[in-house]
């Protein structure tokens, strides 16, 4: 019977254990302890550690919820700060009293400032901060802002949530509160995934790869994107418009673009109020609206980032190259899946025999995908010795590539101990670069 080929976007699996490593060149960045956890599983969790938190700080289970996300669930953190000053704890968290119930006056009828309406009082709801509208506004805003993914940020959402018209919506919120959670916590990751429910754990988190145990997407942990070792973060054609244009959060990190001329800035993720140009916080900024007396801007930002670079498209055309070449090792494993078939229909062996074969075409597109990333990575080095190491890595590792690929092609032209000795040495050469070079 015929064994199953596999994929070729299955390199990383099975092939560290044929390619012997001793000592340092046993390195590999690559392999990263994680774990898959179901819904039920990363909620039993997430919920745990809000029981917990509650019940050390003597607060309610929806505080300790509130707590955890705006401390991104650093627990240690938490407790250090508590113990320091709990009163700050809870400002810095945004945990706010008790919203008030029904308003009631001694002036019926009364008025939604909303519709313009006179509604009985029963009808009107008003939080904590005193302003009153009538349930049928409430009702409305909620809805429109949990269909655009916005309830989630929502204050006071629990005493609004009976107000939602239907359940499929409340169903919705349920699962984006859920998804606030996990993107807010360091150790876990959402599966990108398509439909796909699973969430990923790590101890320590890292730029390091994972995999899907359900729908087998690989991933970089930290940027949720793919991975890309052994540059830091994945480059794209708009690095230079995002660099002129955008602005991390200082508080989360979030990436956000100007979309107005007020530099007073609103985080839509963690609420943090921050001035655009200086990037302090707004509390303490002052009047400077449209522009900021603590900062000037560079204008050179925006030119240099609109100058062509020769270097720039060297390191695009090297990247690319390489990229290609591995969507053709595809057509290399199977013409190589169908050469064993062949013999071994022909009792020239087993599938066990000419296995080698096949883990040859994974390790090449393995180191294929390496390099492919070297040159970003190069790109955003300062000139240096460090850099000329890296070019001369860089150089290796492509040379033997290029040996592994050729010997692969003509594998009748050579034994097996040839073949598995360049294996040997391309690995070599890629872990060494890795070791090296890749930020663990």
């Amino acid at each position: 019977e015929d064994e199953d080929p596999g994929d070729i976007e299955d390199y990383y699996v099975g092939v560290a254990s044929d390619v012997e490593q001793q000592g340092a060149d046993a390195f590999d960045p690559k392999e990263y302890q994680f774990t898959c956890l179901t819904y039920k599983e990363s909620e039993s969790a997430l919920n745990e550690h809000m029981t917990i938190l509650a019940s050390v700080l003597k607060v309610s289970h929806s505080v300790a919820k509130l707590i955890l996300v705006n401390f991104y669930w650093q627990v240690s953190e938490i407790l250090d700060r508590f113990k320091s000053n709990s009163a700050q704890l809870l400002v810095e968290a945004r945990v706010q009293s008790n919203p008030s119930k029904h308003v009631s006056t001694s002036h019926p009828p009364h008025h939604c400032a909303v519709c313009m309406q006179f509604v009985r009082k029963e009808n009107l709801l008003s939080l904590a901060c005193q302003h009153q509208f009538c349930c049928s506004c409430w009702e409305q805003h909620c809805s429109v802002l949990i269909k655009d993914s916005v309830g989630v940020g929502v204050s006071h959402m629990r005493t609004l949530f009976p107000l939602l018209p239907n359940e499929e919506l409340r169903k919705k919120y349920r699962r984006y509160l859920f998804r606030d959670y996990v993107e807010s916590h360091y150790q876990l990751q959402l599966c990108p995934g398509a439909d796909c429910p699973m969430v990923i754990w790590v101890q320590e988190p890292r730029a390091c790869r994972v995999q899907c145990n359900r729908c087998n997407e690989v991933f970089c942990f930290k940027c949720h994107q793919m991975y890309h070792a052994p540059t830091d973060t994945p480059q794209s054609g708009n690095a230079n418009y995002i660099s002129a244009h955008t602005k991390d959060c200082p508080k989360c990190n979030i990436c956000i673009e100007k979309n107005g001329g007020c530099n007073h800035m609103h985080c839509s993720k963690c609420k943090h109020d921050f001035c655009w140009m200086c990037l302090g916080d707004w509390k303490t900024h002052g009047s400077e609206y449209y522009e900021c007396s603590r900062y000037k801007e560079n204008s050179d930002i925006v030119n240099q980032s609109q100058r062509p670079s020769r270097s720039t498209y060297s390191t695009w055309r090297g990247g690319k190259n390489h990229n290609k070449s591995l969507q053709l090792e595809a057509q290399t494993y199977q013409w190589i899946h169908e050469k064993i078939q062949e013999r071994v229909m022909n009792n020239l062996g087993t599938w066990i025999d000419w296995q080698y074969l096949q883990n040859a075409a994974k390790l090449l597109a393995k180191c294929r995908y390496t390099v492919q990333y070297t040159y970003p990575y190069e790109y955003y080095m300062e000139s240096g010795p460090r850099k000329k190491l890296f070019e001369y890595q860089q150089a290796q590792l492509e040379a033997e590539i290029g040996n592994l690929s050729r010997k692969l092609e003509r594998a009748d032209s050579y034994d097996r101990g040839d073949l598995e000795n360049q294996m040997h040495i391309a690995e070599q050469r890629r872990r060494t670069l890795l070791k090296d070079f890749h930020d663990t």
